[in-house]
């Protein structure tokens, strides 16, 4: 029971060289230049975050602009923003990509599917409102970053908007898919499917 508990708040972490995997720290596009600067926060429980901040280089004088948050998802990084990042920044929204605790390069030995990350989720919010250069904030997350985006919306209604790939709804669905996926056997008791969670507590 302890390697299945182990196998889904320990996935594979997401293995990345900044300088080769994330944007550069200056490029062009459509005709425009940006910069990534990286950042480094501390969450609540002393993990740092790894993160990086996509914007214009030069950002309309006095203008503070909207911000996305990149939420990533279960085994991912600040990496798969990239995709978001190219699609805002021609619209004047930039963009903030994290390592959420337990990912990527960030501190933190394991994941919650969206429990801890939500607080990993208000330091970056936190910094970005204490920094003062953004104007609203928005949310983007995929699969374990969409459930952290809402958990963390539904205590922060200033956030402006929230974009939801593939969120969970629930928690043993989730790991039964995940245990699938990676062809992890299942202890003999559960037949195969655990249809209650207290059955993995028995």
């Amino acid at each position: 029971m302890d390697q299945l508990i182990s196998f889904i708040i320990r996935p594979p972490r997401a293995e990345y060289n900044p300088e080769h995997d994330l944007l550069e720290q200056e490029f062009m596009l459509r005709g425009k230049w940006y910069q990534r600067k990286d950042i480094q926060i501390k969450n609540s429980r002393g993990d740092v975050l790894q993160c990086s901040h996509y914007m214009p280089i030069a950002s309309p004088e006095g203008k503070s602009l909207p911000c996305v948050i990149y939420c990533h998802g279960n085994s991912g990084c600040r990496a798969d923003a990239s995709e978001a990042a190219i699609i805002l920044l021609h619209s004047n929204i930039t963009v903030f990509a994290l390592d959420f605790s337990g990912s990527g390069l960030s501190g933190g030995e394991h994941v919650t599917l969206g429990w801890n990350e939500k607080d990993d989720l208000k330091a970056v919010v936190d910094y970005l409102r204490s920094n003062g250069n953004v104007s609203l904030i928005g949310l983007w997350g995929r699969s374990m970053g969409a459930v952290t985006s809402l958990m963390y919306g539904a205590e922060d209604p200033s956030i402006a908007g929230m974009v939801l790939d593939s969120p969970f709804s629930n928690l043993v669905d989730l790991m039964m898919e995940l245990v699938d996926t990676y062809k992890y056997p299942l202890p003999k008791f559960t037949g195969g499917r655990v249809s209650n969670i207290d059955d993995l507590n028995s």
